[in-house]
This record gives C-alpha cells, sequence and structure tokens, in this order.
C-alpha cells in the first residue's frame, strides 16, 4: 500500500511517500481502508521528536491519528463492525508506527465508530480527535446548561468544536479570536472577543461576575483564566502544565470510541458541525503539516487518500 513515512525526526520535508507491507489484522481489529484523514499538532510534534520523552516511536513511522473510511475487513472476535461500514476513529495505539496517512490501517474495533451519515468524508475525518478533545474536557468541567464558559482559541479545530459542544449543552460561550474570525464565531453560537493584551478586561465587561468555566485550548492563558474565573471556577488547559498548580486540570484526549458516537450523533442532529480549511492529496502531505505548523488555520487540515 502506498503511506506518507518517516525514518528519522525532522521536520515535514523528510515526509516521503513510500510503498509499505499491508497491516495485519489482529484479534479485536478492524482493517480500514482510509478516504481521509486529518492534521493535528501532535502529528508534527511527534515527527519533530518532541515527545520523545513521553512516547514510543518505531521507525519508518506513518503519521496521523484521525481517519475516516471503509471497513476492509475484521479480525477474530471484532464483532461489531462488517465489511463496507462506513467509520471514523481517534487512532491512537500503543506507540507511533502504523498511522492513518496511509491506504490503509488497523485499529482496535473499541476505537471506532460509525461515521455519521450528514457528513463527508472530509469533514468525518477532522472530527475525531479536535472533536473528542473538547468534549472530554468540557466533561471533565461539569459544564452545564445556564454557565458561561470562556474557550480560548475559538477558531481553531479543537475550539471551533468545543463553542458548538458547549452551546449545545444549554451554556453561554465566550471565545477568543482574532477579530477577522468574529463572526464565524458567532455562527457557531459564541460571544467572540478579541485575544491579546486586555483580553481579561474585554471578558469581564462582558461577566462582571467571571466566568463559572475555562476551557483553555492553545496555551499561554494562564493569568488571563485566573483573572476572570469566578469564585469556585473550574478550568483546565490542553497546552499548558502549569494550569495544576492553580487548581486546573492538564488533560490529554483519550481515544474512547463511546465519546465518538456521542459527537457523531450531535453531529446528524446539526448540533455540530466540522469546518474543514483546506485538503491535500496524500502525496502532498508535507504540505499540510506545514500549513499546520503556521498555527493560524481556522478549522482543520485535512489530506484526502481515496476520497
Amino acid at each position: 500500500m502506498k503511506a506518507i513515512t518517516y525514518s528519522e525526526y525532522g521536520n515535514p520535508d523528510i515526509l516521503e511517500l513510500a510503498d509499505r507491507p499491508m497491516p495485519k489484522v489482529g484479534p479485536g481489529m478492524v482493517l480500514v481502508k482510509v478516504k481521509a484523514a486529518s492534521v493535528n499538532p501532535v502529528d508534527w510534534k511527534i515527527m519533530a521528536g518532541y515527545l520523545d520523552a513521553v512516547m514510543d516511536l518505531q521507525f519508518p513511522a506513518i503519521p496521523g491519528w484521525d481517519v475516516a473510511g471503509v471497513v476492509e475487513s475484521v479480525g477474530i472476535d471484532a464483532p461489531h463492525f462488517q465489511p463496507g461500514d462506513e467509520v471514523i476513529a481517534y487512532g491512537r495505539k500503543d506507540y507511533v508506527h502504523g498511522g492513518s496517512f496511509a491506504e490503509y490501517i488497523a485499529l482496535p474495533e473499541r476505537l471506532l465508530a460509525r461515521k455519521p451519515a450528514s457528513l463527508g468524508w472530509n469533514e468525518s475525518a477532522g472530527l475525531p480527535l479536535a472533536g473528542l478533545t473538547a468534549y472530554q474536557v468540557l466533561t471533565r468541567l461539569g459544564l452545564k446548561a445556564g454557565e458561561t464558559v470562556l474557550i480560548h482559541g475559538g477558531a481553531g479545530g479543537v475550539g471551533s468544536l468545543g463553542i458548538q459542544i458547549a452551546a449545545a449543552t444549554g451554556a453561554h460561550v465566550i471565545a477568543t479570536a482574532s477579530e477577522k474570525n468574529h463572526e464565524f464565531l458567532r455562527s457557531l453560537g459564541a460571544e467572540p472577543v478579541s485575544y491579546g493584551d486586555g483580553l481579561a478586561d474585554r471578558v469581564r465587561a462582558l461577566r462582571p461576575e467571571g466566568v463559572e468555566v475555562v476551557a483553555d485550548f492553545v496555551g499561554g492563558n494562564l493569568d488571563t483564566t485566573l483573572a476572570v474565573l469566578a469564585d469556585g471556577g473550574r478550568h483546565a488547559s490542553i497546552a499548558d502544565s502549569d494550569v495544576e498548580q492553580h487548581g486546573g486540570t492538564w488533560m490529554w484526549v483519550n481515544p474512547v470510541g463511546a465519546d465518538l458516537r456521542e459527537l457523531a450523533e450531535l453531529v446528524d442532529m446539526r448540533k455540530l458541525r466540522v469546518e474543514v480549511a483546506q485538503t491535500f492529496p496524500l502525496a502532498q502531505s508535507a504540505d499540510a503539516f506545514r500549513l499546520s505548523m503556521e498555527g493560524h488555520t481556522r478549522g482543520k487540515i485535512v489530506v484526502t487518500v481515496d476520497a
């Protein structure tokens, strides 16, 4: 099969399109013919070696954890899916090796959910990691209807989904973004504020009593978070471990198929949509990585494999 691989740590220049053996499909595993995959910052951070201290990697590695595709075959004792089923997954395994930037990927059945019927392949590929991140953070924080949540990084892949998930719970949402993205945030259900100097004052102008919940999806916002948090409020970050020293939660997304099924239901109930910023064919994955590394993309970057 064709796959994007790298054989050493480095920048996107080391990515190459190569022939790789078909994945083995062991007990409890499902082989998926990939239609689309999406880029997440963690993909190029792993490739650069930034996570070497915490994640095992076997070269040559195929990057990618997000996938949307069609079940090709199932292993022994994998009863919940059949060939032809359309599925999505956040396909993080125990170590980095056989990712989704390939024509096929083998995954544990427990990670899979059925593809939302109302989404195309590209949008479906952008849902798993970002959607699960937002969903699990807001769930861990216990966000309830009637509360106000501040979302740092509202225009990004995680933030844009977080706004919609929070709004679907009945919460009031304030989200940060550059001014050019304010109308986009409004369309998702958030009250936008510009990030940068004076952010805490702008949030306090909207909610003088403070906000009950803060979800930081970009990092570097701890001072603002503490300045706007109401007494007894809760906060979490996916990018800043220092929150733990100030009563917050530092989180890493978990590949839970049941949570992904909840997200798929929200999509088909028209309460959640996925914004795709740009698509690239598999052979141009390096360009997709470069765009992600710029850090200013609205929505998801998707690599098409067999769409």
